[in-house]
């Protein structure tokens, strides 16, 4: 597993339209990274309702809760896949002091830019819509990623020295998103956009088929969104991501995909990142994962997948 390198300055890398956040001092360096990394398979677990999907991620939290002392860093999934898990965690905090919720230093992982932060479809509005006051008001720190700075870029820099200041996630909650000719994205990290192994967060041009995407998830997850919403949210220009390297840094990866229904591309897309052979070689590697990174997961020792039967039909 590649471990976070705070001693290592983060240098600004720029691939085409697309800006990175790396700790590799060249191209060699990471190519020798993703290089030393060993692809596993990824058996996903068929749960049988949302519900069920929700009740898993949450016992993999309390896992984590019996398994270490202190403080617990959580990266918190945007849409459908942890909203069942939210509501989950809502109810709990609503019966009163929580011991595992106020251990919690918690991280969004992707977020669209500029974008006023009381957005409707600002993830964060989304969160508090599905946590509710009483989990904010109890966990140890709540980091947003900041979409309405005047320099997303240093926001986006101060972001990631602070969650590795923590020690990185504990737990990362990945979902899983289609992308044309058959690939995917892991966070938002796109198709040619350049990330490496060493990229720890990135600003990536948005394109109208995301901005469709994540409008048309928000309204099937039952957010309010108006008219005056959705033209705000079509002037973003970016998408501000945590990278490859934060993903593979993890302790643990739980990916749930509950929405195969409304996004029925995922079936396809979810189904080649499981059946690709990933190369040794590190040059074929990189362009395999630049190509489809939803494939970055499979690079992780400890991940657990689980997902709905339709996904897999």
């Amino acid at each position: 597993m590649v471990t976070a390198q705070t001693q290592t300055p983060l240098t600004r890398r720029v691939v085409g339209e697309n800006i990175w956040l790396s700790r590799a001092a060249n191209e060699q360096a990471s190519l020798d990274a993703v290089a030393q990394l060993t692809a596993h398979d990824i058996r996903p677990e068929v749960l049988a309702s949302e519900q069920a999907v929700g009740q898993a991620m949450l016992e993999e939290l309390e896992a984590i809760a019996r398994a270490k002392d202190g403080d617990i860093v959580m990266i918190l999934l945007g849409g459908r896949g942890a909203q069942a898990m939210h509501r989950l965690l809502g109810e709990r905090a609503q019966r009163g002091r929580d011991e595992l919720i106020t251990r919690l230093h918690v991280f969004t992982q992707d977020a669209l830019a500029p974008l006023r932060m009381a957005s409707n479809l600002s993830f964060v509005r989304d969160f508090e819509r599905l946590l509710g006051d009483a989990f904010f008001a109890q966990v140890k720190s709540f980091t947003p990623m900041q979409t309405d700075a005047p320099d997303l870029a240093a926001e986006l820099t101060s972001y990631v020295q602070k969650l590795e200041a923590f020690g990185g996630a504990d737990i990362f909650f990945l979902g899983h998103g289609p992308e044309p000719e058959g690939a995917s994205h892991l966070a938002y990290i796109r198709p040619g956009s350049g990330a490496t192994a060493a990229d720890v967060a990135g600003m990536i041009p948005i394109s109208s088929s995301i901005l469709d995407h994540h409008i048309t998830k928000f309204k099937a997850g039952g957010s309010t969104v108006t008219l005056e919403d959705e033209a705000e949210c079509r002037r973003a220009t970016h998408i501000l991501t945590l990278g490859p390297s934060v993903i593979l840094s993890s302790k643990r990866i739980v990916q749930s995909i509950v929405d195969a229904s409304t996004a029925p591309a995922k079936r396809q897309t979810f189904r080649r990142a499981l059946e690709t052979k990933i190369a040794d070689e590190p040059v074929e590697r990189a362009r395999q994962l630049d190509a489809n990174p939803g494939l970055w997961i499979r690079l992780h020792p400890n991940v657990r997948s689980l997902v709905l039967p339709d996904v897999l039909n």
